[in-house]
């Protein structure tokens, strides 16, 4: 099985701060660290992603499943990061079909789930940006991002936080584009990353959280490239800005993760320093199975004091309805 290093030292001596890629097999269990540290962990998170919890396809049984399991583990995570796409979608729905799928959301939570949630924006999450299918105008007062806002009880679409010695960042990948998006941050939350990484001391590790990958090798499996002779990925799929962000870290070392989902697949990326996790989704392929070679699960990152880390992605069991 693929080693996860998380270690910059490390990183330095093997890679050279070359980009590494590990794939991972979606059957079972899939431990990623070796466990024997010297360090003290402060903090154990599940990261859950893509649930597009709806009506249909016992998905809200999935994502109680789910629940119980993370709830049940001998060594429970001390706070959930939810990655996006809560809902199947509300980009292309109508309002009430949108308000079907987030009290089916919020139900859920509330009768199940027992641990502090920190929750991302997904691209799903938005709602009415694909006006014809939507019927919206754009002039309705929940349109667009801030309905998600409202449900997940937050502050802002993008916003940062401190626990147990860790600074997270939590971006809003999804920028308009027609009646669709694209993966990139607006001026406004770039200008404000900066800022916020300007005032974060040097010597606190950071965890970057955004619901589409700023950098990914899976992406390249969903793209296209038999026809053509070329690899094509999608704008929609990855950070188009990718770059720009890229720069950004590599004036702030103690930027150490990032975690993402959307893609449905698990991957990990080390690029110049900074390590680039995707986390598979609670729904696998949208409640229809496996997707690719992946179950449907969810991960577990442990957070360490000295800045180190690792994860572990977990399939909970889900049969998906007709397999």
């Amino acid at each position: 099985m693929p080693t996860d290093l998380n270690r910059r030292d490390m990183l330095k001596s093997t890679l050279g701060g070359a980009m590494a890629v590990a794939g991972l097999s979606g059957g079972s269990s899939l431990l990623a660290d070796d466990k024997k540290r010297s360090t003290r962990r402060v903090l154990r998170i599940a990261h859950l992603t893509d649930v597009h919890i709806q009506p249909e396809r016992m998905a809200d049984k999935g994502l109680i499943a789910c629940l119980h399991h993370v709830q049940s583990l001998k060594d429970k995570p001390d706070i959930i990061l939810n990655g996006g796409d809560s809902i199947m979608d509300s980009l292309a729905k109508d309002k009430s079909r949108t308000r079907l799928q987030w009290n089916l959301w919020k139900q859920v939570l509330k009768d199940e789930c027992s641990l502090p949630i920190e929750h991302c924006i997904g691209n799903h999450d938005v709602w009415g940006w694909t006006k014809s299918k939507s019927g919206c105008t754009g002039n309705e007062d929940l349109y667009g991002k801030k309905w998600a806002v409202d449900e997940f009880g937050i502050s802002n679409r993008y916003r940062s936080f401190d626990r147990a010695g860790w600074h997270f960042i939590v971006l809003d990948s999804t920028f308009p584009d027609g009646e669709g998006y694209k993966a990139r941050l607006d001026e406004a939350q770039f200008v404000w990353l900066a800022d916020d990484l300007a005032k974060t001391p040097k010597s606190t590790p950071v965890l970057v959280l955004s619901h589409i990958p700023i950098l990914s090798a899976a992406a390249y499996f969903d793209g296209e490239c038999e026809e053509t002779g070329d690899w094509k990925v999608p704008g929609a799929w990855i950070h188009i800005d990718a770059r720009r962000i890229k720069n950004l870290f590599n004036q702030h070392p103690n930027v150490k993760v990032c975690l993402s989902g959307h893609l449905h697949l698990v991957d990990r990326v080390d690029y110049s320093g900074v390590t680039y996790l995707c986390n598979g989704a609670v729904s696998g392929a949208w409640w229809k199975g496996r997707h690719q070679e992946f179950d449907e699960g969810y991960a577990i990152v442990n957070l360490y004091d000295d800045g180190g880390f690792d994860r572990e992605y977990i399939p909970y069991g889900w049969k998906a309805a007709g397999e």
